[in-house]
């Protein structure tokens, strides 16, 4: 197994087009760094001692409105507020300040939107690396091996993975190591509250930033595993990316529509790639939980999978 994704990593490197990937990657980055440091935001900590009487002004009005709406609001807006008020209470309590210096941490996590590019990235090896093999005619090569098509097919997606990561953490590296010489790190580290279920817990910058990516990434590689079994079962390339990437920047605003209306909105995919909603946010449709989109995105991969073994195991090569 490892020497067939050996294989299959010498096949991505010796494209120049992934180097093209990296450059572009760390180029945004680059970027959006100096573009930070040119605004004199780094290092700079709002000037506000009177924090703590705003945050009580601030959860007066909270619980003004959810007593002048009642009824009229919905189960998940009374839990946001809920949220607020209970995060602006525990600041008061532990003074934890809202006014946070910009550092290391703050642009590691304003550069986190570039994991839709570095899902991009993904999506264009997942898409090609079953379809390419059709196109080039290599895939006879592969299967004339004394190597089942099931063990080929996993270790293509396998790849596809590993580069994910890869990406993920050029991404994460780089922003922090960037970030430290721009920003350097803060002089009084501030925890980050995390909110679930009425329960706040405080974490370290670090950890957050680890987990808040990896929910993130979540998003791409589902994307990223519908265009493999894309390319597994048509054997196109241009049709995967060009399906996926489409999903990837209307899925989320389609559902939304949808979800405004059907609560069925619940178990389609763009409904629950997102789980930082049940930590930072409210779900998309009330009732949904984090076990639940846990559930519905386990039978989406499989189901993806499932389609891709079974075409590619019964493909006519010939054909």
């Amino acid at each position: 197994m490892l020497n067939l994704i050996k294989n299959e990593w010498m096949k991505i490197f010796r494209r120049p087009g992934t180097y093209v990937m990296i450059g572009l990657l760390l180029f945004m980055v680059t970027i959006t760094g100096a573009f930070i440091k040119y605004q004199e935001q780094g290092g700079s900590v709002p000037d506000n001692e009177n924090w703590e009487q705003g945050l009580l002004l601030e959860n007066e009005s909270l619980r003004k409105q959810m007593e002048e709406s009642g009824d009229k609001v919905s189960k998940n807006t009374v839990q946001y507020y809920e949220r607020q008020i209970a995060l602006n209470e525990y600041r008061m309590e532990h003074r934890i300040s809202p006014n946070e210096e910009y550092s290391v941490w703050s642009f590691v996590k304003d550069t986190s939107f570039m994991i839709d590019f570095a899902g991009l990235f993904t999506i264009i090896i997942a898409a090609g690396i079953v379809a390419s093999e059709f196109n080039w005619g290599t895939i006879k090569l592969l299967l004339i091996r004394p190597i089942n098509r099931s063990k080929i097919l996993g270790t293509k997606f396998m790849t596809v993975l590993v580069f994910g990561f890869l990406m993920l953490f050029i991404l994460f590296g780089y922003s922090a190591i960037l970030g430290a010489v721009l920003f350097g790190f803060p002089e009084n580290p501030t925890p980050y509250l995390s909110y679930y279920q009425g329960s706040i817990t405080e974490q370290s910058m670090p950890l957050h930033l680890f987990i808040f990516y990896g929910l993130e990434s979540l998003n791409m590689f589902m994307l990223a595993t519908m265009a493999f079994m894309i390319s597994a079962v048509f054997r196109n390339n241009s049709l995967a990316i060009g399906l996926s990437l489409f999903l990837m920047f209307t899925g989320g605003q389609v559902t939304q529509l949808i979800a405004l209306k059907f609560s069925w909105a619940k178990y389609l995919l763009f409904a629950n790639t997102d789980l930082m909603q049940y930590f930072t946010g409210i779900p998309m449709v009330e009732g949904m939980t984090l076990p639940f989109s846990l559930f519905v995105l386990l039978i989406y991969f499989i189901l993806f999978l499932s389609l891709a073994y079974t075409v590619f195991g019964k493909r006519d090569v010939a054909s």
